[in-house]
């Protein structure tokens, strides 16, 4: 086990960005914990957890990942490695290895997001012409941030990062949680990401589970400590006092 404190890296998911994690950075330094955000390209699984692997290179040591939403997939592709010590997933599925998000959610009742995401033609970094995907900016705050101001809600729509469609159809070549010790919190009142698929996800992989049974999917925001809560006991558990 390691002596020293290994650094978190947070992994954002799609229609946000690094800004999500504000308040949680916040609370992460306060306790001295090392801490980085990372800005997922959103371009296609295997794009980003290449992108991810690539900014693990410039941290000294061992690290944490935390994966918001579709952060889980990134972090799920990306964290085989020796030196991840350990996964942490908020509002977020835990893909197996070939399995994709549409696989898991055939297998349970659509988001309520859904109705409202916005197709729009891309250009992809690795693999040309795409598809993209936004939530519209008047159900934004509805399905994504129900409980966080209006006004910031709005704001958040405005400023979304689209991500691409093949998203959704991509798969990991491998699942990083079979090999490392995972926690996750469950956002019960997700519009975005089924609690059913975050619940059904996290037991099938044996995690460490809390659930926040009234938040939305912006939980990093509207419910920064609580996020940072559960980082900073798995930072714990994987380093001795």
């Amino acid at each position: 086990m390691p002596t020293t404190v290994p650094s978190v890296v947070l992994v954002h998911g799609g229609f946000t960005d690094t800004s999500s994690w504000i308040g949680v950075v916040a609370e992460l330094q306060r306790h001295r914990i090392p801490v980085l955000a990372a800005a997922t390209p959103l371009r296609g699984l295997a794009y980003d957890a290449a992108y991810l692997s690539a900014f693990l290179d410039r941290i000294d040591g061992p690290v944490v990942l935390v994966g918001h939403a579709y952060g889980g997939a990134v972090i799920t592709a990306a964290g085989a490695a020796a030196r991840i010590l350990g996964l942490v997933y908020v509002s977020s599925y835990l893909p197996e290895a070939g399995e994709s998000y549409t696989d898991l959610q055939d297998r349970f009742a659509p988001a309520p997001a859904v109705a409202s995401l916005q197709r729009s033609p891309c250009l992809r970094a690795d693999e040309g012409p795409g598809a993209e995907l936004t939530i519209r900016a008047d159900a934004y705050p509805e399905v994504f941030a129900a409980d966080v101001a209006a006004d910031l809600a709005q704001v958040l729509a405005a400023i979304q990062r689209p991500i691409a469609e093949s998203t959704l159809t991509d798969t990991a070549p491998v699942a990083a949680w079979h090999s490392k010790p995972t926690w996750a919190l469950i956002t019960g009142a997700d519009r975005a990401m089924p609690p059913e698929i975050q619940r059904f996800t996290a037991h099938r992989a044996g995690a460490s589970v809390q659930e926040a049974e009234t938040a939305s999917h912006a939980i990093t925001l509207s419910q920064p400590g609580l996020v940072a809560d559960v980082i900073i006991r798995a930072v714990h558990a994987l380093r001795p006092e």
